[in-house]
């Protein structure tokens, strides 16, 4: 294991009350359904993937390598998020970087504090995304134990996987994830598998996905489409200049061209379409009902008329914010950017800011910024733009603000929407 997930704990848990040297933030009486993704590591990870958008958060925001977040505000945060609560579930997601350098010692500090702050009548609930490469069986015993759900990190095959998931030596990890999925089997860990679509496994559909069932035997896929433009290092989304936004179809809108405005490893929007369409082929043929696939999945429903199940496709986003080590929150977790800083809970109460007048309006601006081009779709309700992060270039009509994907998303729901809604008659 890396160094940093052997190092001391800063101080042990204390199930006293901590020691306050300010006022903490009282709870706001407004009560609600939200989620944060915490990144008790920051961007620390032990792979170096190329396409990874997190990584330079590093310098982006002064995250010193080795730095984690301190019991004291671990304590701050799970107090808060579950004040702010009003489900009869609490779901806690610890993401990174990559989360298990923390070492277990850490994560048993969670459940202990968890365990301090539930409220009666209500479930808390935990999950871990993880590149799988530090697991071992004690880590599984723990995991199976407390009852985590896993994410596990894979984009296919052996040569698809290692095309971008390499280790700071540039070595791959293919082998070292297999090792950890078969760690997780052992031990009857639930596990979930993310694979994120790029510029070279979009054009493998049935591979990636006869892979990821038949060889990995994940029952639960979630596919994320790489998008990143190439300026993303340094400029938020929605902050760019409306000018540098190309049209959709031109060479500008893909990537590997001299002039793409999107990294060469970002998904082609066709092949996005190509890959949907193929692997829901496979999907209805053989696996409805058996294997999940969170696209698909939240297709059928709004196909059905209800609600959407991903934050991507429903109408309004807002509801899914990402904390730092430091304490500090943001808006989601694709804005992790000084501009989209809504505060740190030493000052401010997590639901304060989960129900603030900017966040929702941060919210109400995926509905409310789309082109004309959007709301003219016959698509619209089962898109609703996907996410805003995506939306850097011009409808064919010059409008500003169409998502990278657009082409894409319609071949796939022009293919698929027959069988959906089938689907939805015979399930509805």
């Amino acid at each position: 294991m890396n160094d940093i997930s052997n190092q001391a704990l800063e101080q042990p848990i204390s199930f006293l009350p901590m020691r306050r040297a300010m006022i903490e933030p009282v709870a706001p009486e407004q009560k609600g359904r939200f989620h944060a993704m915490a990144k008790p590591i920051g961007s620390t990870c032990n792979i170096d993937c190329t396409y990874c958008y997190y990584l330079h958060k590093e310098h982006l925001l002064d995250q010193r390598r080795g730095r984690r977040m301190e019991l004291s505000m671990l304590e701050r945060y799970i107090r808060q998020y579950i004040e702010a609560q009003n489900g009869d579930e609490i779901i806690f997601s610890w993401q990174g970087g990559e989360p298990t350098m923390l070492g277990i010692d850490f994560f048993q500090d969670i459940v202990a504090i968890q365990k301090r702050y539930a409220p009666q009548g209500r479930r808390l609930s935990n999950d871990l995304q993880t590149n799988g490469t530090l697991l071992d069986d004690d880590w599984c015993r723990f995991l199976k134990e407390n009852n985590f759900l896993v994410g596990i990190s894979i984009d296919g095959p052996r040569e698809l996987h290692d095309a971008f998931r390499l280790d700071r030596k540039g070595q791959p990890t293919f082998d070292k994830v297999m090792r950890g999925i078969g760690l997780l089997r052992k031990h009857g860990v639930k596990f979930n598998t993310l694979t994120v679509v790029n510029r070279i496994n979009a054009k493998r559909p049935l591979d990636v996905y006869r892979f990821l069932r038949n060889e990995v035997g994940s029952t639960y896929i979630q596919f994320i489409p790489c998008v990143e433009p190439k300026d993303f290092q340094t400029i938020a989304p929605q902050q760019g200049s409306p000018s540098t936004m190309p049209t959709l179809g031109t060479s500008a809108a893909k990537p590997g061209n001299v002039d793409s405005v999107v990294t060469d490893w970002s998904v082609d929007p066709d092949d996005w379409g190509y890959f949907l369409s193929r692997t829901f082929d496979e999907w209805l043929k053989k696996d409805v009902g058996r294997v999940l696939v969170n696209l698909f999945e939240t297709a059928a429903v709004q196909t059905a008329g209800r609600p959407a199940q991903t934050c991507v496709t429903a109408e309004f986003c807002g509801k899914a914010l990402a904390i730092e080590h430091d304490g500090t929150a943001y808006s989601c977790d694709h804005y992790v950017y000084p501009a989209y800083s809504l505060g740190n809970i030493r000052d401010t109460h997590l639901g304060e800011m989960a129900f603030s007048k900017r966040q929702q309006s941060f919210g109400f601006a995926k509905r409310d910024s789309l082109p004309a081009y959007c709301r003219a779709c016959k698509h619209l309700k089962l898109c609703w733009g996907e996410c805003p992060k995506n939306r850097f270039l011009r409808s064919p009509d010059g409008e500003a603000g169409l998502n990278y994907l657009c082409s894409g998303i319609r071949r796939f729901h022009d293919h698929a929407g027959p069988a959906l809604r089938q689907l939805a008659r015979q399930h509805g």
